[in-house]
């Protein structure tokens, strides 16, 4: 089987080729070809020799995804990609294009282990981790698609990032590199729903990634049903991670609350948000709770979401509502499932 060059650091090609007696250069020379320019066929790299593009054809592949559907929304311009990958299974990747930011979710895993209830992506379990070319291949064939760079990415699609740690990390540096995408640290975020040991090795990375934490509940009794980690990390011990990842990084921790009416919409779980929040001088977003099939949750209306965001406020706390894109094409917070779209639903997305 090929090897994929987006597996590798800069570095590691660079063995790679030695271990082939190619010239390390040219190792570099085809990491800046399909990091920075995102070429796909070695023949297309300026500079390298005929001869040695049909030598690496033989042993690596660039890209290990395949774009099964493309879907936009008419509501916001939001884009999603179905990918398909080389053993047959599917993943989406969501663009989000702003006036001067472009925003790409990323997935990390084939489908998810942590059964959150509101979350289609783990409804049908877990698969398997996504490898390091098949996160890094996502950001690199959508910029390729839309022929722009992109300014940010969020590992917040399908899976948990923190349970695949390594591939992750690997993938963060990858993008972060000088000679690759070179994107900053500061516009990298990992979103987790609370695995603490993650959150410890991800202090130790050495760059200041930007950390968002799905808490949805300011009670581990309501923690435990709307995020089922919690039985494990309970809110105290997340908290803890939190403070000591702030410290250790300097960057400004997201607590993410998704609202659900009824569940954990109170005055006191404003009040009770926002002391957690202040504690550990992070910022909260709130959510609207998106449609997905087969659940039963009910979201709170606008009026409602702002009265719980003074609340919350009151508590000396930064509370924005973050907007949901996609979800006429099930591309918001919680919709990703990796399926082929109804023909009716692609004909209005087209």
């Amino acid at each position: 089987m090929k090897k994929l060059v987006l597996d590798f650091t800069r570095e590691e090609l660079e063995k790679e080729f030695s271990r082939r007696d190619m010239p390390r250069y040219r190792a570099r020379q085809v990491f800046l070809g399909v990091m920075r320019k995102g070429i796909t066929v070695f023949k297309d790299i300026p500079g390298l020799p005929r001869k040695l593009a049909d030598e690496l054809e033989k042993e690596f592949t660039i890209s290990p995804l395949k774009l099964v559907e493309k879907l936009a929304s008419h509501q916001s311009g939001t884009e999603k990609f179905l990918w398909e990958l080389q053993d047959g299974n599917l993943i989406e990747t969501v663009f989000i294009g702003e006036a001067t930011r472009k925003t790409l979710c990323l997935s990390s895993q084939v489908g998810c282990k942590f059964g959150c209830p509101f979350c289609a992506s783990g409804k049908k379990g877990f698969i398997r981790d996504l490898t390091v070319a098949e996160m890094t291949g996502q950001l690199l064939a959508v910029q390729g698609i839309k022929k722009e760079r992109l300014t940010n990415v969020v590992f917040m699609g399908m899976g948990e990032p923190l349970d695949n740690y390594d591939n992750v990390a690997k993938a963060i540096r990858i993008i972060n590199h000088p000679d690759g995408i070179s994107l900053g640290a500061r516009k990298i975020t990992v979103s987790t729903c609370g695995v603490v040991p993650g959150i410890m090795r991800l202090k130790s990375l050495g760059l200041q990634v930007e950390l968002s934490v799905s808490l949805h509940a300011a009670s581990d009794k309501v923690r435990d049903e709307l995020a089922p980690v919690n039985k494990k990390y309970p809110i105290k011990k997340l908290i803890n991670a939190c403070r000591e990842y702030t410290e250790a990084t300097r960057r400004v921790i997201t607590l993410e609350y998704m609202l659900i009416k009824g569940k954990n919409d109170s005055t006191d779980d404003a009040k009770a948000l926002g002391k957690i929040a202040r504690s550990i001088k992070a910022k909260v977003n709130l959510i609207a709770c998106n449609i997905i099939g087969g659940v039963d949750t009910v979201s709170i209306s606008r009026q409602e979401m702002n009265i719980f965001k003074n609340k919350a406020r009151e508590q000396g706390v930064n509370v924005t509502v973050r907007e949901s894109k996609g979800q006429d094409i099930f591309a918001a917070c919680g919709q990703l499932a990796a399926k082929v779209q109804s023909a009716e639903r692609k004909e209005q997305s087209a």
